[in-house]
């Protein structure tokens, strides 16, 4: 996966897309960028200025983080009871 262009670029890529001088697929081109990318970027920027509903952008960083978390602490839940079963196995006394 590419790595994700910077926040200023994405930007003002966008503002030259809406210019509306050139088509978004002739902005993109220009910029190295595939026209679907560009497009994601605008309607993403449509959702953080408030014009079209959605999650804005530091809402979907805070879910992505939320959900690494979760699995991370689901491990460790897991990891935790297994332990918990061996060591109780371990200390029953045999007869």
């Amino acid at each position: 996966m590419p790595a994700p262009m910077p926040e200023e670029f994405r930007r003002r890529a966008v503002a030259l897309a809406r210019e509306g001088h050139k088509p978004v697929a002739r902005v993109a081109e220009e910029l190295g960028i595939s026209d679907s990318g560009l497009r994601r970027w605008m309607a993403q920027a449509d959702v953080d200025e408030g014009t079209k509903p959605g999650l804005t952008t530091g809402e979907l960083e805070e879910l992505r983080r939320l959900r690494k978390e979760n699995r991370v602490l689901k491990m460790e839940r897991d990891l935790l009871s297994r332990a918990a079963a061996f060591f109780a196995q371990e200390n029953v006394l045999p007869k």
